[in-house]
């Protein structure tokens, strides 16, 4: 384990996800807020969520687990010390087992079908196995889904978690505060996120503020 995640900010560690839905932007956004904060990230990337990378973001990652976090880190201009990236069979990571003490998890965005393998009990790869330890350890769960149209099926899978007392936090932005930029429609998102981790977000548009 990096050096790094045992001595930094021990009372706070987020485990971070990003699958393979539209709306690469969102997550990066995220990892980017959350480093700047000082927080420690378990970051799980998803196969798709690499393709989507490439196709959104223009980012393309190399195999190699510390490669890919040191060309992920450089794209965001951000320091790698509080975060530990780990491939998806690694069943020896923190994010595996509920003794490790995580209390928070984020999947953003998160695709349908990572919601309903979730939603199922499914544990095959890390980013299922991470959510599931959260949910049976009644921890907290946020999920940003991103699809449209919704079908009976994704609506009943989101029921199901929401029910658990998963967050659902949809990629739906609002509009209210007048963005100017797809950033700031981005961030709109990412600040809810961030509100509903507990973590200072001065910077947050709100109702009537």
């Amino acid at each position: 384990m990096n050096k790094a995640m045992q001595t930094g900010n021990d009372k706070r560690a987020i485990i971070t996800a990003m699958t393979g839905a539209s709306g690469a932007a969102y997550g990066l956004e995220l990892i980017q807020r959350l480093a700047q904060a000082g927080v420690q990230q378990h970051l799980l990337l998803s196969r798709a969520a690499e393709v989507v990378l490439k196709q959104e973001a223009g980012i393309t990652l190399p195999d190699n687990t510390d490669q890919k976090l040191s060309v992920l880190c450089e794209h965001l201009n951000i320091s790698s010390e509080l975060i530990q990236a780990y491939t998806l069979k690694d069943w020896f990571s923190p994010a595996a087992s509920g003794s490790a003490g995580i209390k928070q998890m984020v999947i953003i965005p998160c695709s349908m079908g990572t919601l309903a393998r979730i939603s199922g009990g499914m544990s095959d790869n890390l980013i299922e196995r991470a959510a599931d330890v959260i949910l049976k350890e009644k921890r907290q769960l946020i999920i940003v889904p991103r699809e449209t149209p919704l079908s009976t099926i994704h609506l009943e899978n989101m029921l199901k978690l929401s029910r658990m007392g998963t967050h659902i936090i949809p990629a739906m932005p609002g509009f209210y505060h007048n963005p100017t930029s797809v950033d700031e429609i981005i961030n709109f998102i990412v600040d809810r996120v961030l509100e509903h981790l507990n973590l200072p977000n001065p910077e947050s548009k709100k109702w009537g503020i």
